[in-house]
């Protein structure tokens, strides 16, 4: 071989070489903790807020497990959304592990603090969410504590984008909420405008609190420096706290309210989140001899109504203005209850009721709550819902700490009576189905009733389910509330019926996700926000 093929042979090898190594290159699989990591199915995320949903997802893809990218994207709802998931707020979760085949719930909503003042003007409550989140990253967590914080510090410091959501929170509830002058400088532009939907705001002294809460975790924010500094500034806010109430919050691990649904387990909270018992008893009424299932299209639309109608009743007896329940919970969530309380149904007929033993009153439900569903690539799947129980809570931030203040759940109006996420299960084969929350009072739990039981029973897609016009009954006054799209047909089946029709916007806010073959064994599953909210769904492969 002469010396110039012998130079062409060794330059056409380097190009190779190169063209190989860049293609090589690309190939390199990412590190566990990198965004990119897992390849194929990931789980997803479901979210009201679409930054968290998108914080949530980067986690999944990094190879975090649900209770990681649940922590991740909380932590940004409380930079991204203060109206509805604040440092300052509670909140309930339930959580599935296939690998332990257990499902559990972890309460940490808001406690009322140990003294209320007569003259403290706006009562605030307990925080909940920093230790509850800590405790369900503690169990079912993977990384580090701080990188998931850091999400929502990063944020808080250097600015983010306010979303539909936030902004139409804001309108909702402006001339209460801008009288406090911490409101005021997050919420304002410098021409005194309402920041508006894509404007940035930056929240620096929550950027710290975040701070402290990443390097020393939640103990700071309990029994800390932190603590400290915002039981001094709660007061300065017209509020109510003590250092002993935050050194006393626990969040409690609890077994669900477990149900038998066909082959499969459905599974809602314990009370203090009341909205368990009452999907549950919703549930127990659609599905208690094929009730639901038999009927005709028109025929579902009028029981469920029938249904909530008859369990809200129902809970004004059996719950007290001060969140007391009265009874057993085993007994208002059992088939022999549910059969009491449809006795007189007829499926053709709007039947008269025996209110003697319901109030006289109608009770107002807080409708401010935000939710979020996740599942990882291994079937773990945890869906939580938070409050303020208000929106924006007591409508003040605690000075020098950046942290909008929850609202005393002192009443029906300001507690967790409305909350209820929801799991269903098999626990033979250990596979998740359907998992998902809801937001909107509680019209919120009619509308994920209906949900379940249109995919489950109805075996329509999540999407359609998600779609389809949602009908309530709050029992008190007797109306059947139902969403403007609900077929003119139907809508005269229930007026010849004998119900009294009132139509509004929307009913409720479901978000929810569903594996139709079940997860882990088969990776398909529908992630859906309710198009009647702002939300963002996300995940499934990459």
């Amino acid at each position: 071989m002469n010396m110039l093929n012998y130079k062409n042979l060794q330059y056409f090898i380097l190009i190779i070489s190169g063209f190989l190594l860049v293609s090589c290159s690309s190939q390199i699989p990412q590190k566990l903790g990198k965004e990119g990591f897992v390849k194929g199915f990931m789980g997803g995320i479901v979210a009201d807020e679409p930054k968290a949903a998108l914080e949530g997802k980067k986690v999944l893809s990094a190879g975090g497990s649900a209770a990681d990218a649940a922590t991740a994207a909380y932590f940004t709802l409380a930079v991204t959304l203060p109206s509805k998931a604040s440092l300052g707020g509670g909140g309930v979760c339930i959580v599935y592990d296939p690998k332990t085949n257990k499902t559990e719930s972890l309460d940490f909503l808001n406690r009322l603090p140990s003294d209320i003042p007569a003259t403290r003007s706006r009562p605030s409550a307990v925080p909940g969410n920093p230790l509850g989140i800590y405790a369900l990253h503690s169990r079912y967590g993977r990384f580090q504590w701080s990188s998931l914080v850091s999400v929502g510090e990063k944020l808080a410091r250097f600015g983010i984008q306010a979303s539909r959501t936030l902004i139409r929170d804001i309108r909702q509830v402006k001339g209460a909420l801008l009288e406090d002058r911490g409101s005021r400088a997050i919420f304002l532009k410098k021409n005194g405008n309402i920041i508006n939907e894509g404007d940035y705001f930056r929240q620096i002294d929550l950027a710290v609190s975040l701070s402290n809460i990443r390097q020393f975790g939640p103990g700071d924010f309990y029994n800390g420096r932190l603590a400290k500094r915002l039981v001094d500034t709660v007061k300065d806010a017209s509020g109510t706290l003590e250092a002993g109430d935050l050194k006393k919050f626990r969040p409690i691990w609890r077994d669900t309210l477990a149900l038998k649904f066909g082959l499969n387990e459905i599974n809602f909270v314990q009370p203090p989140a009341y909205g368990g018992v009452t999907a549950a008893q919703v549930f127990q009424i659609l599905n208690n001899n094929r009730l639901f299932k038999d009927a005709t299209e028109q025929e579902q639309i009028h029981i469920m109504a029938e249904a909530v109608r008859r369990v809200n009743l129902d809970k004004q007896r059996w719950l007290s203005n001060d969140f007391a329940l009265i009874g057993n919970v085993r007994d208002l969530i059992s088939r022999e209850h549910a059969i009491q309380l449809m006795k007189n149904f007829q499926k053709d007929r709007y039947a008269e009721l025996d209110l003697k033993l319901a109030r006289t009153s109608n009770r107002s439900e807080n409708p401010s709550a935000t939710g979020l569903v996740v599942v990882d690539r291994e079937g773990l799947t945890v869906t939580c819902s938070f409050t303020m129980n208000n929106i924006f809570g007591n409508g003040r931030i605690a000075r020098g700490t950046g942290i909008m203040l929850a609202a005393a759940p002192i009443n029906i109006g300001k507690g967790p009576s409305a909350l209820g996420p929801i799991i269903v299960t098999n626990k033979n084969s250990k596979n998740l189905f359907l998992a998902g929350t809801a937001s909107g009072g509680a019209p919120s739990i009619t509308a994920l009733m209906q949900v379940v039981n249109e995919v489950m029973i109805n075996g329509k897609t999540l999407r359609d389910a998600l779609r389809m016009p949602r009908v309530h009954h709050g029992g008190m006054p007797s109306i059947t509330f139902y969403e403007p799209a609900l077929n003119k047909v139907i809508q005269k089946y229930l007026l010849n019926a004998g119900h009294e029709l009132l139509k509004i916007p929307s009913l409720g806010q479901v978000n929810a996700i569903y594996c139709p073959g079940g997860l882990p064994r088969d990776e398909v599953c529908q992630f859906e926000a309710d198009p009647r909210g702002s939300g963002l769904a996300t995940g499934a492969t990459q």
